[in-house]
């Protein structure tokens, strides 16, 4: 797995992590260190582009959470109590992390673990970044 790291500046600035390569259990970790390494240096927008995804494991799933849970850290929106009522109600999308072009393999699994209730996942570049 590598990944790239870019940033744009929008209405906020953005962070891009491009990915290629699988992230499962042999690579979920370093994707991980690298978010929290990027989170620490002052990142608070994510966009993780997955065009060069071709799968994603639940342990590259269990990543994403945790990136989540990190940028919820460091930008406290709402409370955890809050944020778990409106992903019920279908009324919470978390503006800190986004995803891009999620191979369909990845998306099967990331719709079936319920991650798209609470993260938006876009096929185009400008409307992802735009999204932040």
């Amino acid at each position: 797995m590598e990944i790239k790291i870019s940033t744009e500046n929008r209405r906020v600035q953005v962070t891009v992590m491009e990915v290629t390569g699988n992230i499962d259990s042999a690579t979920h970790a370093a994707f991980e260190a690298k978010a929290a390494e990027l989170i620490e240096g002052g990142a608070r927008y994510i966009l993780v582009d997955l065009t060069g995804v071709p799968y994603m494991s639940s342990a590259g799933l269990r990543a994403l959470s945790a990136i989540l849970n990190r940028l919820r850290a460091v930008n406290a929106d709402i409370s955890e109590e809050e944020m778990r009522k409106r992903i019920n109600e279908g009324k919470y999308k978390s503006p800190h992390l986004k995803l891009l072009n999620l191979s369909e393999a990845t998306r099967t699994g990331f719709e079936t673990a319920g991650f798209d209730m609470f993260l938006e996942a876009f096929t185009d570049y400008q409307k992802a970044l735009s999204s932040f």
